[in-house]
């Protein structure tokens, strides 16, 4: 069994692992809601509703207040450091034109000296429905 075969083979095994992971808390679920009573379902329902504007009016401005915080620390240039929370400042990323660099270092292979290759990474996705 070559390389790629072997991870084929992890990869049914990881998706198998997933797979039952997700029966098990389904089973949960449904060994919790058949426990629940109507009148518990009900009581559950109008807490919902009585805490869901609750909720809302809590997270109104959040959103807008946490924008003129970033664009005012943007401004600033360094951390903000409040009594509960910080506005950390990160310096913008420089990046460059990898295509265009590795073309001009043909002719100027000296540029090559500045060329640092990182470590390759891998992300674990479903795979597309077909």
């Amino acid at each position: 069994m070559n390389t790629y075969q072997k991870v084929e083979v992890l990869l049914e095994s990881l998706a198998e692992k997933q797979a039952m992971q997700t029966i098990v808390r389904m089973d949960k679920d449904r060994a919790r809601d058949s426990v629940l009573t109507a009148e518990i379902r009900q009581a559950l329902a109008d807490i919902d509703v009585e805490f869901a504007g609750k909720e809302e009016a809590a997270s109104e401005g959040i959103s807008d207040l946490e924008s003129v915080i970033k664009a005012e620390t943007i401004g600033i240039g360094e951390t903000v450091k409040g009594d509960k929370l910080y506005a950390v400042f990160n310096k913008p990323r420089i990046t460059w034109d990898a295509k265009g660099l590795t073309g001009y270092a043909v002719a100027h292979p000296e540029v090559a000296a500045f060329r640092k290759t990182g470590t390759p990474s891998v992300s674990i996705r479903m795979t597309p429905r077909k």
